[in-house]
């Protein structure tokens, strides 16, 4: 679907699953300033939205994910994964319950596998689920909490905040500076929680049992994940910043895989990767040709 605000002045289209929001709007690296210092509101209507109903709904989606919902209190966000039974991540879900239902916003493209998984592990709880992308959007504020609101309502809701408009371009440059990582981007077909800082803001490691539980468990207790997240300063001398899943390497040798890569307004060109465990945070790093160095982001 295509967002109502790429129609605004200046506009350009986000590309791959960012496709159908703004970019930017004229002056990208304006946009990250102003949002960092200032505040802004970024257009994510892209993003699938889910929502289970039932009287049983939090007590049920907390037996399939790994954060603790049974006392989820209305109006609050959290996060939550949906892993493999080994352990892998596949879903990456914010989420929050009004009261008589709870509403999650997951990455492009991935609402429907969610609600087809969702839906085969009802059995019989009194559950209902619904992916409503078509009718909702998502609205973040930097800052502050994300809203979901009605499609249709999408550029009142925008406008009514009082916030300069700035592109998901810049919600990528904040995020990537804070070290926060993006399924899809920053995760692989082996990435486990404990990797990519998960561990601390989507995983709930006193409740109980949940599918790829005992991964989590047995990792976090031996404390040797085997790769880790980091921040990656490039050293600029090319044009084009390298796309997600460009090698690492070291002394020629390839160690980790590039996630998401931006120009930033004021620490330049810089990317978050994930690297193995046993690469020092002074080795001397190759992306694309370019020289790189790596910021710890979780512990190894």
């Amino acid at each position: 679907m295509i967002s109502p605000l790429l129609s605004r002045p200046g506009a350009v289209d986000g590309a791959g699953v960012d496709e159908g929001v703004a970019w930017h709007y004229g002056d990208p690296l304006r946009e990250q300033r102003v949002a960092a210092s200032d505040g802004a509101v970024v257009d994510r209507s892209h993003r699938g939205v889910l929502r289970v109903g039932g009287p049983e709904r939090l007590s049920w989606l907390h037996s399939l994910t790994s954060q603790h919902l049974l006392e989820l209190a209305p109006g609050e966000w959290t996060q939550a994964l949906v892993l493999s039974p080994h352990g892998h991540v596949e879903h990456h879900l914010a989420l929050r319950d009004d009261g008589s239902a709870t509403w999650i916003h997951v990455e492009p493209g991935t609402a429907g596998a969610l609600a087809a998984y969702l839906e085969s592990m009802k059995f019989w709880a009194d559950v209902s689920v619904e992916d409503v992308t078509a009718s909702y959007a998502v609205v973040s504020v930097i800052g502050a909490d994300d809203r979901i609101v009605d499609r249709d309502a999408l550029e009142a809701t925008v406008d009514a905040t009082g916030l300069p408009l700035v592109g998901h371009g810049a919600w990528e440059a904040l995020r990537v500076a804070a070290g926060v990582p993006r399924l899809g981007f920053e995760t692989d077909h082996r990435t486990i929680p404990h990797e990519i800082g998960w561990l601390a803001t989507a995983v709930h490691l006193d409740k109980g049992c949940y599918r790829g539980q005992e991964t989590v468990a047995r990792v976090h207790n031996l404390g040797r994940p085997p790769r880790r997240l980091v921040r990656v300063h490039l050293d600029g001398t090319q044009d084009e910043l390298p796309p997600p899943g460009t090698p690492v390497s070291l002394d020629g040798r390839d160690v980790g895989f590039l996630g998401t890569a931006v120009q930033h307004y004021e620490l330049g060109p810089i990317a978050l990767a994930v690297i193995k465990r046993q690469v020092s945070d002074d080795a001397e790093l190759m992306v694309a040709g370019m020289a790189a160095s790596a910021e710890r982001l979780v512990d190894a």
